[in-house]
Formats: structure tokens, sequence, C-alpha cells
């Protein structure tokens, strides 16, 4: 266990970006595990990835609940979609060779980030509009701040179901993806989007985990996985503090950043 120590730290790294940016870590955590154990499968290193995001997602959901910035109802809603596609994603990363999956795993992070580059800006909070394809929202957050938007939840939910997939595939917990979804093209306030995805986000992950227990990727996990959770629940109630100094465009910055960077490193790796 004792060889396993080096991952507290990074655990702690995972828990304070990932709850920072409402991702839950895995974009950080499943480029190393990829990089540092070449010798296990797609299927072991995303079933620690996961495993870890719901760690993650879970103890920053609790932190952001306390600010009152999730938007349940949606959250619920979304997850209801993700749940299917988490359950297919985590089935497919048995079905893949590991040189296959890196380098998907490199260019899907790199054209993620490319995507968040060109748009590096959050859009302006949008006013809450109720019709028959619109469903509006009004959050106040424990410091009174309110937050009024409007969303289409058919697009909501096609969306969530494509990252459920994905983010179970590729061992990251999505929430890459749903912030950039929810604060572009639903028109959530970014720092609502953070705290909605991580909530979302222990919803999939756990499916996902769920999973990867049931059909046996998990068992080879299990140390490293506890070694990175310590480091995680300490990390990830201050990463829900920081978002408070942190800006709505600077998370959207540091996170296109982020990705681009490892999914450079990834891709390198397994050309």
């Amino acid at each position: 266990m004792t060889h396993y120590l080096w991952l507290i730290p990074l655990g702690f790294i995972v828990g304070v970006l990932g709850t920072l940016i409402g991702a839950g870590g895995g974009f950080v955590l499943a480029p190393v595990l990829l990089l540092a154990y070449p010798q296990d499968t797609a299927a072991t290193l995303t079933s620690i990835s996961l495993a870890v995001v719901f760690m993650n997602a879970l103890s920053g959901s609790m932190a952001y609940g306390r600010m009152k910035r999730i938007d349940y109802k949606s959250g619920l809603l979304f997850s209801a979609a993700s749940v299917p596609g988490a359950v297919l994603g985590a089935l497919s990363a048995h079905n893949i060779p590991r040189r296959a999956f890196d380098a998907i795993f490199g260019a899907f992070m790199i054209g993620a980030g490319a995507f968040m580059m060109a748009r590096p800006r959050a859009k302006p909070e949008a006013q809450a509009s109720q019709t028959h394809r619109q469903l509006a929202r009004r959050i106040v957050e424990r410091n009174g701040a309110v937050h009024a938007y409007s969303y289409n939840p058919g697009l909501g939910l096609l969306l969530s179901l494509g990252v459920g997939y994905m983010s179970s595939f590729l061992g990251i917990g999505g929430g890459i993806i749903h912030v950039p979804a929810l604060a572009r093209a639903l028109n959530f306030p970014v720092h609502i989007a953070t705290a909605t995805s991580h909530f979302m986000l222990a919803i999939m992950a756990l499916t996902g985990t769920i999973v990867h227990i049931a059909t046996g990727s998990f068992h080879h996990g299990v140390r490293r996985t506890v070694a990175l959770a310590i480091g995680v629940l300490l990390g990830a109630p201050l990463g829900a503090r920081f978002s408070e100094f942190v800006g709505g465009d600077w998370i959207i910055r540091i996170l296109a950043v982020a990705l681009a960077v490892v999914g450079i490193r990834i891709l390198v790796a397994a050309l």
C-alpha cells in the first residue's frame, strides 16, 4: 500500500480542481492513470477514475448544496437521461484495445479544449422565460445572489444522454462536457452550471462504478481508489470554497487550457 501514497496528493489536486470547475476531476486523474499504469486495461483505469470522481462529486455536491447553488430539479431531470448512457459507456470500455482507447481519449480532450478556447467567455445570464419549449428556473444562493434563466429541456435530455455515455466510457466523469453544455447551450449561469454538474456527476459516476464492479473491472483498483479518495475528500471542499472567488470566465478558461494540455500529452503517448 505504501507505493500508492503518491496518489493521495494527486487526489487532493483532483478534488480541488474538479470541484472548482464542476468537472469531477476525471479530466486530471484519467490521463495520469493512463500514463502511470500502461499495463492496465482501459476498463480497470476508467473504473478507478469513475469511483474517485464519484467521491469527489459527492463531497463537492454537499459543499455546493450548502451554498444553495445546485438546480436540483434540472439535475434530476438530466440524470434520468445520463444514467442509461453511463451504463452503456462502462460496458463499452471493456471492448476496446488500450492503445485505441488512449488515442480516442487524447483526441477528445484536444477537441473539447479547442472548442472552449475558441469561445472562452461565458454567456451573460438570460432572463427566465417560461414557454412550451422553455423551462424557467430561479435559483437564490445562500449569499443572496439571484439567478433567473430558462432552457430547452428536450435539448438538455439529449445532451445528457451523450454526456453519460462519454463520461463513463472515458472515465472522466463528464463535467468537462456538461459544464460548457449547460452554460452555452442551455444558458445556465456558470456557477450554477458547475454546481449542478457536480450533482449530476455523483449520480453518473456511481452508475458507471456499479457497472464496473459487476463486471469485475474494479477489483484490481480498490487500493488505488482508496488512496486517491483520501486526497479527494480533503480537496473537494476547498475547491468549492475557492469557486466563490473565481469568476465564471476564468472557470471556463482554466477548463479549456487543462483539456488541451492533457489531451496532447495522452495523444502523443498513444502514437
